[in-house]
């Protein structure tokens, strides 16, 4: 376990990454006595400094929501992180890819709260009781540390959280069988990627579950208005500046980005 002052030091050096764009040394080799408790508080200096500083908290995103993912990470669980209002994007964007370190794409759905949802013993249909709407996202994905990372690094690092970008349609979420919802991820034209939102945990709505009964834990929920990403379903895809991104949803719609 660390100490207060090592957490703040931890928080510190993620924020001058986010400035510099070169990685640091792994949290988990300077500090090899940090737990997931320290990860998780780590998280919350970082996000309460960049708040501080103007951004807002729109919402927050849940990782690791495959069992694939979190056998490589040696998790049990999912992980999650917190979505400021500054690493929002619209389909068309062009983004510049040198807001970034090591970005790589994955393909989600945001669901998007119609009313506060918080407590212990949340399930999937009360979260889509809650749920406003729903609409296709991607997220960039990064990294601030050097590879490879414990698990513990990921989480104080917000989880990898990079940008989000929504687009498509948007749908109410008993409008359409959300659990069958299909994706294509292309890079520069070409078919990288594929999946089926099933792959989220059974149901895109499970993780979101998941982070209710984590953050009931200490004190915290979803607000209404706040977008929640539910994890991927597919595998991330590098991307370096110049790629042009197509991700097309079927009858949810498209996102389409470039990177300059």
């Amino acid at each position: 376990m660390l100490t207060d002052d090592q957490r703040r030091e931890a928080a510190a050096s993620i924020l001058r990454v986010e400035e510099t764009r070169v990685p640091m040394v792994q949290l988990s080799r300077t500090y090899p006595e940090m737990e997931i408790e320290d990860a998780y508080r780590i998280q919350d200096l970082w996000a309460e400094q960049r708040i501080a500083k103007g951004a807002r908290l729109a919402g927050h995103k849940i990782g690791l929501t495959s069992r694939a993912m979190q056998m490589a990470s040696k998790m049990t669980e999912p992980d999650y992180g917190r979505i400021l209002d500054d690493a929002l994007f619209n389909d068309g964007a062009q983004i510049p890819a040198t807001r970034f370190i090591k970005p790589r794409l994955e393909v989600e759905l945001a669901f998007v709260m119609g009313e506060d949802l918080e407590g212990a013993g949340t399930r999937i249909h009360d979260v889509m009781r809650a749920t406003e709407y729903v609409v296709p996202a991607l997220e960039i994905i990064d990294y601030r540390t050097e590879v490879p990372r414990a698990i513990t690094d990921t989480i104080a690092d917000n989880a990898a959280f990079g940008a989000i970008v929504v687009g498509g349609r948007v749908f109410r979420p008993f409008d359409v069988d959300v659990r069958w919802i299909g994706a294509t991820l292309s890079k520069n034209g070409i078919i990288e990627e594929s999946g089926v939102s099933a792959a989220i945990m059974g149901h895109p709505a499970a993780g979101i579950a998941w982070l209710v009964n984590k953050l009931a834990a200490v004190g915290a929920g979803l607000k209404k208005g706040q977008i929640v990403l539910g994890g991927s379903f597919t595998r991330p895809v590098d991307i370096a500046p110049g790629d042009v991104i197509h991700a097309d949803y079927g009858p949810c719609g498209a996102i389409g980005v470039s990177f300059t």
